[in-house]
């Protein structure tokens, strides 16, 4: 193993190891001001805002195909060392997001206006405050937009540690918020949307003050670049057809939960999308360290190394997800009452399922991450947007049919698998990816890791009664028999001899530090 790749390697597990401190706190802190949140607005309040913070969220399928472009671009001139093509790829990054948060404002003020207060369900003598926070998630929803090139920065520099300490202080600054809503003489639910804004704002002058003393391109200035704007503009758009579904399926979905069951249900499903998103975290801090990685090897035609680190970013994403996800599913019910004291109905049921929903996504995430790299993503977005839009489509007609709001999950789930498959057809187009090795070193592995995790909790949960008893005992036995399965059959010899060595490496500095 050369010098520079044992180097990238070591960032990538200091990395992991920032994001790791940064998730854990922040998940604690998230679901602790989850709890206070929803005593505070009540569950139709708190449903309220999922589905109204949730219709301007939709439109975060802009935000996302810029920030995947912009990221793509500025990971990709640091990995060939161009600075001014890097000075020119940030500025003009700026000049792209001013012209789409424009048109954003513009819709919202129109099409969502309209929307809301025509189509929603939304509980009498609330449609004031309704809009109210329709109005402040979308001067959030502008300053994140504005925030991406900055954010690009500092990913792609692998500047992670920053991320990690404001992850941490934006969770403090929310649980502040949802404690000084419970004392509020106002409105709540207005209050509480006021202090989100003013969150955001913040967190866009610190993150704008770190880029332009650390990075030099990030010192904004005007200038125009007219075929690097529509080279970016033109990948952008095409990632924006990959967002558009997912998007659609997922606030989109929230969309139709409230035509068709109203807020109440609206709220059960935010419950379930912030379990999801707190075992996610830990799953896209891996990723979000491997990432750059994998975009720097295809710039500098490192292919070897590339399709490594998309296999293993798959497996080792996945062996993560199931350390977090088993306890939860076979607990939900548990946790659930511990977290919330009032449960919103369906709560459980939406949890268990939409973390069997992610599987097939989460093994795709690197693949993703590689096709973006080669710049060439027409075929594909087009291939696998018209494949993952058919889960909103079929959802619909699930509803009006009369079938239960689970029903979107197991669609969604079967989707993503035959997306799944499309994206290893695309990247093996693209890269001449080995589909089969990603079959047997990433899918078989997988596969057989969760049916055995599963085991020893299944049997734990249906043998003794649910307990705090219980609960320590799943989360153990299920950790510690994780860990074995995934040792013994989910890693490869030369990976386990890596993990033996560092260790025992790490056993040794400890013992020898301790003796001094």
């Amino acid at each position: 193993m050369s010098t520079d790749t044992q180097a990238a390697n070591k960032r990538i597990a200091k990395n992991t190891v920032f994001l790791y401190i940064r998730t854990a706190f922040v998940m604690l802190v998230s679901l602790y001001t989850s709890r206070v949140v929803l005593k505070a607005l009540g569950v139709e309040d708190f449903g309220v805002y999922s589905a109204v913070g949730g219709f301007v969220a939709m439109f975060s399928v802009v935000s996302s195909a810029l920030s995947s472009a912009i990221s793509r671009f500025i990971t990709y001139e640091i990995g060939t060392g161009d600075t001014q093509k890097l000075r020119n790829v940030f500025c003009t990054s700026v000049n792209i997001e001013i012209v789409i948060s424009v048109i954003v404002v513009l819709l919202v003020e129109t099409i969502g206006v309209w929307f809301l207060n025509n189509k929603m369900s939304i509980p009498d003598g609330r449609m004031q405050a309704a809009n109210w926070i329709m109005q402040l998630s979308t001067i959030s929803f502008v300053v994140g937009l504005l925030s991406v090139p900055y954010n690009a920065c500092i990913i792609a520099h692998e500047h992670l540690n920053i991320y990690a300490y404001m992850g941490i202080f934006d969770a403090l600054c929310r649980l502040a918020g949802a404690f000084l809503i419970s004392v509020s003489p106002f409105d709540r639910l207005i209050f509480y949307g006021i202090l989100l804004t003013a969150v955001s704002l913040i967190f866009r002058i610190v993150y704008g003050v770190y880029c332009r003393i650390h990075f030099a391109e990030s010192k904004y200035a005007f200038m125009f670049d007219k075929s690097l704007f529509r080279e970016m503009f033109g990948f952008a758009g095409w990632s924006f057809l990959t967002n558009t579904a997912w998007i659609f399926n997922t606030q989109g979905v929230s969309m139709l939960v409230n035509v068709y069951f109203g807020v109440v249900v609206n709220a059960a499903r935010s419950v379930a999308a912030q379990v999801e998103g707190a075992v996610m975290q830990f799953v896209n801090n891996f990723t979000v360290a491997f990432n750059p990685q994998i975009t720097k090897s295809y710039a500098s035609d490192d292919k070897e190394r590339m399709f490594y680190l998309i296999n293993k970013g798959s497996r080792f994403s996945f062996f993560l997800f199931l350390f977090f996800a088993i306890p939860v599913y076979f607990e939900a019910d548990f946790i659930l009452s511990l977290w919330l004291k009032v449960v919103p109905e369906n709560a459980v049921s939406f949890v268990r399922l939409s973390l069997i929903a992610l599987i097939p996504n989460l093994i795709g995430n690197t693949g993703y991450v590689a096709c973006m790299a080669t710049g060439n993503i027409r075929k594909y977005t087009v291939l696998l947007t018209t494949i993952a839009c058919t889960s909103f489509f079929i959802t619909w007609i699930a509803f009006y049919s009369g079938l239960a709001p689970q029903s979107t999950y197991v669609i969604f789930a079967v989707v993503y698998a035959f997306v799944e498959v499309a994206r290893l057809i695309m990247m093996k187009q693209l890269l001449n990816f080995q589909i089969m090795t990603f079959v047997k070193d990433v899918i078989a592995k997988c596969t057989i890791v969760l049916a055995l995790a599963c085991i020893v909790p299944f049997f734990v949960t249906h043998c003794l009664e649910q307990s705090w008893y219980r609960l320590i005992i799943t989360v153990i036995s299920g950790f510690l028999s994780s860990a074995a399965i995934m040792y013994f059959i989910g890693m490869s010899y030369g990976e386990r001899n890596t993990l033996k060595t560092a260790l025992v490496s790490r056993i040794r500095s400890h013992k020898f530090q301790n003796h001094f």
